[in-house]
C-alpha cells in the first residue's frame, strides 16, 4: 500500500490530461497540511487535493469539497496572491521520484509574466508542499524545515530547491542491464527487497510483482540465482518501463476475501489467480473476468484512475486519521481517567476481599460468647463445635485476653469489615458506572468521523467533569492538567453542533439509526423511536443504540434483524470480531432509570443474536 513513484507517475499522467492550460481559480487550506485547488479547464472546474499529511500524504483529483477556516492560514493567502488565476503550464515528476511539480505562469502586480513552481513531495514523514520562483529559489512552504530540524536540506524561504539524494539508486526509466545486474545481484538480500532497495519509484509490493512475472521466488536470496534469472527479471523492468512512458496505466485494486490489500498503476497478477500478466503497454487479459471469482478468494478490481483509486482506497482511512488528530486531547483525557478508575476498582476489589473474613469473625465472637467458659487460662485457642455446621471449630485466642475480651475483639473486627464492605460496595458500583462510562465516550470518539461529532463528545466529557466547561469555569476536577487545556481551544464554540445519528436502509426498505454517541443514544432512544420499534445494543460492551423505525409494520423480515445487529455490532467495542452477541427488544421495553448518565438503559426481557461486524451491503444515506 505505498504511494510509489509509479503511482506518482500515473497521477502525474491523469493531471496533464485533466489540468493542462488550466486556470487556478481557487485555493483553499482546509487543514495545517492540506491545500485544495479549483481549476478552470475547457472541460468544467477540477478540484486536486494534495495532503502531506505526515501520517498519509497524498494528490488526487476529487469531485468533493471541503469547508476551509474562516481566516486564511499565511501560506494559503501568499498562494492566492502570486498564483490566483495563474495558468499551469506543464505538470512534471523528476525521474521516478516521488515528487510533482506543478509549473503555473501568472502576472504579477505590474502586468509582467512571470512563472512559479508549486512542489509536492510525498515522501511520509518528510513530505511538504513547496513554492518556488522561476530561479527555483524557495518563495515558503506549508512545513516550514530549518537546520535543527534536518541536515539533510532546509527548506525555508530564500532557500535554494533541491531534491535531497540520501539514498543512492538507480532510475529505471535511464538504467541498462549491466547497471542493474551488477547492482542487484551484489546486494545480500531476497530478490525482492534488493530490487526495491535498488530503484527509485518501486515500492515492496511493485518489486514482488515484478519477480512473480518473471516466475522467479522473490523471498530467495540473490546469490541463488543465475545470471539468466537475472535477464528475465529485466525484461519485466523494460516492459514496467515501457507501460511508463507510454503512459499505459491500468490501476487497480487487490482484495484477500472483501478485503482491499494492495493498490497499484499496474495490475498485481499475483493477487489474479488464473488471471494473464500486463504486456509492455498494460493489461492484457480481461481483468472483468477476474472480478467476477469468488469473493472468497484473491481477486483483482479495475478503477477507472489513480486518483479514483485511492480517494476510494484511502478515504475511510484519512478521514480517520484526520478525526484521531482532532480528538487526540480528548483521548488522552479519557485514558488517563480509565486508567486512574480503573486502578480504583482493582484496589476497592481488593480491599473487598479482604472483607469476605467478616463472617467468620462474627462466628468466632458468637461461639466465644456460648463455649469461652470452658477455655483455659492463657489459652492460645480453643476447640468448640460450630452449631451453623456440627463440626468442630478451632478458634485462635490471645492468650492475654479472657474469652469474653477475645469474643468483643472478633465482634469489633466483623463490624469493621462489615461497615467497609458496605461503603465499598456502594463505591465499585459507582467507580465501575464510571469506568463503564468513560468505555462508551471511548467507543464513541472511534465511532467519530466529522470534527462536529466531536462536539457532544466534548460537551459530555464537560457536564461529566473531566474537562472545563466553554466558558472557562473549573468542572469538578475529574480530567486536570494540559490536556484539559488543549480540549478547551476554542474551536468547541466555533463548531455547530450539526452532528447527527448514522442513517441506513435496509435490504428491505426500513429506516434503521445509529446513535454516534451516549447524548445522541438518548434522544434516539427516547424521543425519536417509537414503542413498537425495535432497539438493538451490543450485549455487555460499549456501544450505540440502533433503532429499526417499523413504520406500523407488525412483523420485520428477519434479514432486517440481522443487518440492525451488524451494525450494532460494527458499532461497539466489538468491531472487528467475527462474533458478537447483540441484545435487542422494542422500544417501549427500554428504561432509563432516574439519574443514571447519558446512555446508561436498563430492560429485562430481550431476544439474543450473535453475528459478525460486516456492514457491508447495508445502504448509508446521505445526512
Amino acid at each position: 500500500m505505498a504511494f510509489d513513484g509509479v503511482t506518482i507517475a500515473n497521477i502525474v499522467s491523469e493531471l496533464k490530461k485533466e489540468l493542462l492550460e488550466g486556470r487556478v481559480y481557487k485555493i483553499a487550506q482546509p487543514e495545517a497540511d492540506e491545500l485544495l485547488l479549483t481549476i478552470k479547464t475547457k472541460d468544467g472546474q477540477r478540484r486536486l487535493l494534495i495532503s502531506v499529511n505526515a501520517s498519509l500524504p497524498l494528490i488526487y483529483l476529487t469531485e468533493s469539497n471541503k469547508p476551509s477556516a474562516m481566516t486564511a492560514p499565511n501560506f494559503c493567502m501568499l498562494l492566492r496572491k502570486h498564483l490566483q488565476n495563474g495558468r499551469i503550464t506543464a505538470i512534471t515528476q523528476p525521474g521516478l521520484e516521488r515528487i510533482i511539480q506543478i509549473h503555473i505562469e501568472h502576472l504579477d502586480e505590474m502586468g509582467d509574466l512571470c512563472r512559479k513552481t508549486l512542489i509536492v513531495e510525498i515522501m511520509g514523514k518528510h513530505s511538504n508542499i513547496i513554492f518556488c520562483d522561476a530561479e527555483n529559489r524557495i518563495i515558503d512552504s506549508i512545513k516550514r524545515v530549518s537546520a535543527a530540524v534536518s541536515s539533510v536540506r532546509e527548506v525555508l524561504p530564500g532557500k535554494p530547491y533541491f531534491i535531497a539524494q540520501t539514498q543512492e539508486k538507480l532510475d529505471l526509466l535511464t538504467t541498462d542491464y549491466q547497471a542493474f545486474y551488477q547492482t542487484v545481484s551484489a546486494k545480500p538480500q531476497p530478490l525482492f527487497k534488493a530490487l526495491y532497495g535498488s530503484f527509485t519509484g518501486i515500492s515492496p509490493i511493485l518489486a514482488q510483482e515484478l519477480c512473480y512475472r518473471a516466475s522467479l521466488d522473490g523471498e530467495a536470496s540473490t546469490a541463488s540465482f543465475a545470471e539468466s534469472a537475472y535477464h528475465l527479471l529485466y525484461l519485466e523492468l523494460e516492459k514496467l518501463k515501457e507501460t511508463i512512458q507510454a503512459e499505459a496505466f491500468a490501476p487497480c485494486i487487490a482484495y484477500q476475501g472483501k478485503q482491499p490489500v494492495e493498490y497499484a498503476a499496474v495490475p498485481l497478477t499475483m493477487y489474479a489467480g488464473t488471471a494473464g500478466v500486463a504486456g509492455a503497454a498494460g493489461v492484457t487479459d480481461d481483468l472483468d473476468k477476474v472480478h467476477t471469482q469468488a469473493l472468497s478468494g484473491d481477486h483483482l478490481v479495475p478503477c477507472d484512475g489513480m486518483s479514483a483509486l485511492v480517494e476510494a482506497y484511502y478515504a475511510e482511512k484519512n478521514t480517520l486519521t484526520r478525526i484521531r488528530q482532532k480528538s487526540a486531547d480528548l483521548r488522552q483525557i479519557v485514558q488517563t481517567a480509565l486508567e486512574r478508575n480503573v486502578k480504583k476498582y482493582d484496589l476497592q476489589l481488593k480491599q473487598m476481599q479482604d472483607t469476605e473474613k467478616r463472617e467468620t469473625y462474627r462466628i468466632y465472637g458468637e461461639l466465644l460468647n456460648t463455649y469461652g467458659y470452658s477455655a483455659a487460662p492463657g489459652a492460645r485457642s480453643i476447640e468448640v463445635i460450630n452449631y451453623y455446621t456440627n463440626e468442630p471449630l478451632t478458634i485462635p485466642l490471645d492468650e492475654t485476653l479472657s474469652a469474653t475480651d477475645n469474643a468483643r475483639h472478633y465482634f469489633e473486627k466483623y463490624n469493621k469489615l462489615k461497615r467497609t464492605y458496605e461503603a465499598l460496595s456502594e463505591l465499585t458500583q459507582e467507580v465501575k458506572a464510571e469506568i463503564d462510562h468513560l468505555e462508551s465516550i471511548g467507543t464513541s470518539l472511534d465511532i467519530a468521523l466529522k470534527e462536529e461529532d466531536l462536539v457532544e463528545i466534548r460537551r459530555e466529557l464537560a457536564e461529566s467533569g473531566y474537562i472545563k466547561h466553554a466558558g472557562g469555569r473549573s468542572a469538578s476536577g475529574k480530567g486536570g492538567g494540559k490536556a484539559n487545556r488543549n480540549a478547551q481551544n476554542g474551536r468547541s464554540g466555533k463548531v455547530k453542533t450539526t452532528s447527527k445519528p448514522f442513517h441506513y436502509l435496509s435490504s428491505d426498505g426500513f429506516h434503521i439509526y445509529v446513535g454516534k454517541n451516549n447524548f445522541q443514544n438518548d434522544e434516539l432512544t427516547f424521543q425519536f423511536a417509537g414503542g413498537n420499534d425495535w432497539w438493538f445494543h451490543a450485549k455487555k460492551m460499549p456501544g450505540s443504540h440502533v433503532v429499526v423505525k417499523t413504520e406500523g409494520v407488525a412483523e420485520l423480515p428477519d434479514r432486517v434483524f440481522e443487518e440492525a445487529a451488524k451494525l450494532a455490532a460494527y458499532y461497539s467495542k466489538g468491531r472487528g470480531s467475527d462474533k458478537v452477541e447483540i441484545d435487542y427488544i422494542q422500544k417501549k421495553h427500554v428504561k432509563k432509570p432516574g439519574g443514571a448518565k447519558p446512555g446508561f438503559v436498563v430492560y429485562y426481557t430481550n431476544f439474543s443474536m450473535v453475528t459478525d461486524s460486516d456492514i457491508t451491503g447495508i445502504q448509508l444515506l446521505e445526512q
